[in-house]
């Protein structure tokens, strides 16, 4: 039998000479390969290089295991006719990429192509405003069943902020006093420091309005028979008698007693809210003390709780939220507190009785935004005016006022600085809403979940390069 002879190489007796051969044809026709039309010769890419190799290197593995078999069967391979040693065949050698192979190629269904080219009809600005459209109607209706769940518990979710605002307030006291006790002994004197305040805030008003009442009574019919006075003489033809006076007195009594059914059915429906206000109470308080013992380890259990991924996200907005929240709690709290003894001080110089009540409810008035103080320099006002005259009420106005002015531009920009940062509007448009969907409620609570809300979607979103000003700003181009 002939030696095997390799297309374009030298004659191979051996089968390591005609294994080398092959690798040889292999990495030749890898290498190069024929152009059709303009008979050139190219590289082809490193990625065709290196299969071309592996395949040569497979086709030599398998080419030595067949010899190996060979030699044990036999003992010497040689050739029936000279005794020369049998060539090994070698495998077919691979097809060139160039030449066998195809790129496969995904074609998109039709209607893909249609919808983005607009074939169907269709604008695209259309298409994508139906996308927007039906993500932002899936959020309102998110929204929409949030509120009615919440409305379906309101005690249960007034309890928990509640408790949310009263862990907020005791939290520092209750940190300074677990660095020399336990943490739950800490937390405890903290409740009881806080009882013992409100308590006893509580009995001084109660003693103030008891201790004064007979004099009150007293100066109030005097301060109305004053009143009555004046409006007797009032300017531009204006004058309401005492006559007039008795005989409103009178349809009020009237309608009294037209109404004594409607009426004593909303008494007892008030007692049920004042029991469901009872109910709150404690149960805001039962949740406080867990949250001061154990609000770290329950915040950890629920982190725990979601997939990894989620979690440093979901820890990172609690924290925000938690410090916004915690900021506008406390921050009201001491503003609330400095408005009521500020009050007091103008009260009392201004010697208008129930000087403590009166503070008092500018104290509660400053939980709810913008309308709060108001109402309780009106029903302060209306007190100095009834027992010490318009001039005394000018001046108690004006007094409030004054603090009003202290509180929005020195106050709070000293105590809540940069915790919550709401424009006025936001803030307005916000207790708007708040008291038409829940009222007082909805006034006192919705500021601080809005300043939540964008603290979180501020901390969490990404922001591109601003605009350095606006199209209808920009100077035209020269020509």
């Amino acid at each position: 039998m002939a030696p095997v002879r390799s297309p374009g190489g030298p004659n191979v007796g051996h089968a390591g000479t005609s294994r080398a051969g092959f690798v040889d044809r292999v990495c030749f026709r890898a290498k190069r390969t024929t152009l059709g039309q303009t008979g050139g010769v190219r590289l082809v890419p490193q990625r065709i290089q290196a299969v071309a190799v592996r395949q040569a290197a497979a086709a030599r593995r398998a080419a030595s295991a067949n010899a190996g078999r060979s030699a044990a069967a036999t003992g010497s391979a040689t050739d029936a006719d000279d005794g020369s040693p049998s060539a090994v065949p070698l495998p077919p050698l691979p097809r060139s990429p160039a030449r066998g192979a195809r790129a496969r190629v995904h074609r998109l269904p039709e209607a893909h192509l249609r919808a983005d080219d607009g074939s169907d009809g269709v604008p695209r600005w259309m298409r994508k405003s139906a996308g927007w459209s039906w993500r932002i109607l899936v959020v309102i209706a998110l929204i929409a069943l949030l509120v009615w769940a919440t409305a379906r518990i309101q005690l249960v979710f007034v309890a928990v902020f509640l408790a949310l605002v009263f862990t907020a307030v005791l939290r520092p006291l209750v940190n300074v006093f677990a660095k020399i006790m336990p943490r739950g002994l800490a937390t405890a004197l903290g409740m009881l420091s806080a009882l013992l305040f409100v308590g006893g805030l509580l009995t001084y008003v109660i003693t103030s309005v008891t201790g004064q009442w007979e004099s009150l009574s007293e100066q109030f019919a005097t301060g109305i028979a004053q009143l009555l006075a004046l409006a007797e003489n009032l300017p531009f033809g204006l004058t309401i008698t005492e006559d007039q006076v008795n005989e409103w007195f009178d349809q009020g009594l009237a309608w009294l007693q037209e109404n004594q059914g409607a009426l004593l059915d909303r008494a007892a429906a008030g007692a049920g809210s004042v029991f469901e206000v009872f109910a709150a109470l404690a149960l805001a308080i039962f949740s406080t003390v867990f949250f001061l013992a154990r609000g770290s380890e329950m915040w950890k259990w629920f982190l725990n709780q979601l997939p990894a991924k989620v979690r440093e996200k979901w820890m990172l907005a609690g924290g925000v939220g938690w410090y916004t929240f915690s900021g506008y709690a406390r921050g009201t709290v001491i503003i609330a507190l400095v408005d009521g003894f500020l009050a007091a001080i103008i009260l009392l110089i201004a010697r208008v009785p129930l000087a403590a009540p009166l503070a008092v409810l500018v104290f509660i008035g400053a939980f709810i935004p913008l309308v709060g103080a108001p109402a309780a320099m009106i029903v302060a006002m209306v007190v100095a005016l009834a027992v010490n005259g318009p001039i005394n009420a000018v001046l108690v106005g004006i007094g409030i006022a004054l603090i009003g002015q202290f509180e929005g531009h020195i106050l709070q920009p000293l105590v809540m600085g940069k915790q919550v940062s709401l424009h006025p509007l936001v803030v307005a448009l916000a207790v708007t809403a708040g008291t038409l969907v829940a009222g007082i409620l909805g006034a006192v609570i919705v500021i601080p979940i809005v300043a939540v809300i964008w603290a979180v979607y501020a901390k969490l979103r990404s922001l591109d390069p601003p605009m350095e000003e606006l199209e209808s700003d920009a100077k035209p181009a020269q020509a």
